[in-house]
């Protein structure tokens, strides 16, 4: 059996949509892209020869990229999640993903120009919440939700009880 891919559904965008993920993330690469025929036009209405599907990888992850239309939209129930393990790697990411027009959310949870949900976290936030300890958990999470961007820092001196 095939790992599982992820299938991304654009208007008309899929292509610049992959070209502009593969050029943020590490080992970055566009696969085939399938172009709309003539065959189908009275259910998909897309110009023979336009970009029906490509596909992508980042990381090691698969993705296909659809140009299906505008009747779906993204939304918060989905969203990929960037472990990052420094401050630079937070602020980094943080900053490509928003470029051209993304917006900034809560708990470092942001769209991309596409609509698309991201959420980049610290890796150490997984340790810190995982802790044995209730106060130091209660500290990180009162600390998280004041955050839009998270800071590495900030969690760590809330986790430590160090105003």
């Amino acid at each position: 059996m095939k790992p599982f891919g992820i299938c991304l559904w654009f208007d008309t965008e899929a292509e610049e949509a992959a070209k502009f993920y593969t050029s943020i993330f590490k080992n970055g690469r566009i696969g085939a892209i399938a172009r709309f025929g003539k065959e189908g036009f009275e259910y998909h209405g897309k110009p023979e020869g336009s970009v029906m599907t490509v596909e992508f990888e980042v990381n090691g992850q698969k993705f296909v990229a659809v140009n299906g239309g505008p009747q779906f939209k993204f939304n918060e129930s989905f969203s990929l999640m960037v472990s990052c393990e420094s401050q630079k790697e937070i602020d980094e990411y943080w900053e490509k993903l928003l470029a051209g027009g993304g917006q900034p959310s809560q708990c470092g949870w942001l769209k991309d120009r596409f609509g698309f949900s991201w959420q980049v976290v610290p890796a150490a936030l997984d340790e810190m919440m995982a802790s044995k300890d209730p106060e130091k958990k209660k500290r990180v999470t009162a600390e998280m939700f004041k955050m839009v961007k998270f800071d590495i820092a900030a969690l760590q001196r809330a986790f430590d009880g160090i105003q």
